[in-house]
């Protein structure tokens, strides 16, 4: 029996940012666009209130176990900005200048903060975002920047892609918003994208990619049932003459490493240099006779805090230490930032416990349970080592799925270095001298004896960059030996960023369109660059004409 092929011009696997960014632009352009998506498409009103097995939580959740490190990531149509925190703070000056441990530039000579600025600002038109000031922070904020300031440290509002006149302060974020007042790719560049004449097809995982006789690439993917996401419901392939892989940090490098067999040799970079973003969690456990006495602060009740729950998520974060003068691996941002009951509880330890007993589980983390409602987690974005490695690719997806939604076991090995050790420990070290001032709260990491270390901004796992030693992908992002295949997502950010990801890998998807227009106008597709963007603004537009003309000429 023939198989079916279905053709079309650009075929984007994810439809998180590094996929619906381009999505959007190349569909304007007038070239045929091709969405692949392994998760489900929710509805605004299918967004739930609860976290519970089944609900709308661990539909659109992908949370994959590896050897010394979990990865936390979106599985939906919107990919990870449908349960992201929306805050969109752009990366340091430095970070552009990391050397990492191979003693070079990490990241693209041409790339510099001041060559990304003008994506950064046509990302910012397009979601929109805004800078919040202290009248929109949660209470856990406003006590976060209370306790910095009582220790002697700076703490702002952090800029966030969140209508504030529909947020209701549900604090319910990372199950997707119900008031569309996150503003999530849902509501700006797939809507765009869709409007241009682009298909989005849910429940379509990637396997592999192959040649076709005419230069181009055949996808292979399965169908995932909508319930059980262990249950494949059919197959088949799609050819294009480009594609794109947006699948996310912990998928990409998975299918190219899976490509290997049909495609021939991975550049030595696919997956390698993992970066988890630096990150680790903190959780103080506040007294709430302290919260008045030592920074005059109390509710209308009368209470202290109690208000772990009340709000929203990251409102505000300290960035003393993201300071270019001081050494890599001790700069670092802190962020106030609700995480919801399930990783948080399990993974939270007793503060004070004795070196070497657990103290994630048993009688004193019971009682600590109970006082959650005067928790406050500090989210720790710092500088790793990119040690992160990809093992033998399952047989099929990004894991072997050990439950029918949410939970895989992956491939990742990780075995964080002493640098990242180092900086971890600094980290730690500042949060607890800012909270357990004058005995304001006691504090302590989450524990990695569980799931090893995790991140919710895996990152680099395919990363641009000049060496082909050490990067997977030229600075354009075309894959290295393999001209028409891009790739778009976080796996492209070649190092940790010490603050949130979601605005650069944005930025940096924004940057790469010009570049993967001219590879389909190379392969005969009639399409342009320079819709405005999706709100219909021309400011970003304008502010990157000039670096568009000049690429196109190169």
């Amino acid at each position: 029996m023939t198989e079916t092929v279905d053709k079309t011009d650009v075929l984007i696997v994810g439809s998180g940012f590094g996929g619906a960014i381009t999505a959007y632009h190349l569909a304007a352009g007038g070239a045929k666009v091709t969405i692949l998506e392994r998760g489900p498409w929710l509805q605004t009103d299918e967004f739930e209130h609860d976290f519970l097995l089944g609900s709308s939580y661990t539909r659109i959740f992908d949370f994959v176990v590896g050897d010394g490190m979990s990865i936390l990531g979106g599985n939906c149509v919107g990919g990870g900005s449908v349960v992201y925190f929306a805050a969109m703070p752009r990366a340091p000056k430095f970070i552009f200048e990391r050397q990492g441990n191979i003693g070079r530039r990490l990241w693209p000579a041409e790339l510099t903060r001041d060559a990304l600025e003008p994506w950064y600002d046509r990302v910012s038109e397009a979601l929109p975002v805004s800078q919040q000031d202290w009248s929109d922070v949660s209470y856990a904020g406003g006590l976060w920047a209370a306790a910095c300031d009582h220790a002697g440290r700076t703490a702002n509002p952090a800029p966030v892609a969140v209508d504030n006149s529909r947020c209701t302060n549900c604090n319910f974020m990372m199950a997707g918003c119900r008031f569309d007042a996150k503003r999530s790719l849902l509501t700006n560049y797939l809507p765009a994208a869709l409007a241009h004449g682009a298909e989005i097809r849910p429940l379509h995982e990637v396997q592999q990619l192959s040649h076709t006789e005419d230069g181009g690439y055949r996808v292979h993917f399965n169908v995932v049932d909508d319930v059980d996401y262990r249950v494949h419901t059919g197959s088949g392939v799609i050819d294009a003459k480009v594609v794109i892989l947006a699948a996310g940090a912990g998928a990409t490098p998975v299918i190219l490493q899976r490509s290997e067999a049909t495609l021939g040799k991975m550049p030595h970079g696919v997956g390698r240099y993992f970066s988890g973003n630096g990150e680790r969690l903190n959780t103080a456990i506040l007294n709430e006779d302290k919260v008045r006495e030592v920074l005059g602060l109390s509710r209308e009740d009368g209470v202290g805090y109690e208000a772990n729950q009340i709000g929203k998520g990251p409102t505000v974060a300290s960035w003393d230490k993201l300071d270019g003068s001081l050494p890599e691996y001790e700069r670092f941002s802190l962020e106030q930032l609700y995480f919801p009951p399930g990783l948080g509880t399990i993974l939270a330890q007793v503060p004070g416990a004795e070196t070497g007993t657990p103290a994630w589980f048993g009688a004193e983390k019971k009682e600590l349970i109970k006082k959650w409602k005067s928790w406050l987690t500090i989210f720790l974005m710092t500088e790793d080592d990119n040690e992160g490695v990809f093992g033998t690719p399952p047989p099929t997806g990004n894991s072997y799925r050990i439950s029918q939604q949410m939970l895989g076991r992956g491939p990742l090995s990780y075995d964080p270095t002493p640098n990242t050790r180092h900086g971890w420990a600094l980290a730690d070290a500042e949060c607890k001298e800012i909270m357990e001032k004058d005995g304001l709260a006691t504090i302590a990491p989450w524990t990695n004896d569980v799931v090893g270390a995790y991140t919710v901004h895996p990152l680099s796992s395919c990363r641009i960059g000049d060496d082909a030693a050490t990067s997977a992908l030229h600075p354009n992002h075309e894959l290295r030996e393999h001209p028409g295949i891009f790739v778009t997502d976080g796996s492209s950010v070649p190092s940790a960023l010490t603050v949130n990801p979601a605005m650069t890998i944005a930025a940096l998807a924004e940057r790469a369109v010009p570049g993967i227009v001219r590879a389909l106008q190379a392969r005969g597709v009639d399409v342009t660059y320079g819709a405005p963007a999706p709100d219909g603004g021309t400011s970003g537009r304008r502010g990157v004409t000039n670096l568009s003309i000049v690429s196109a000429g190169q």
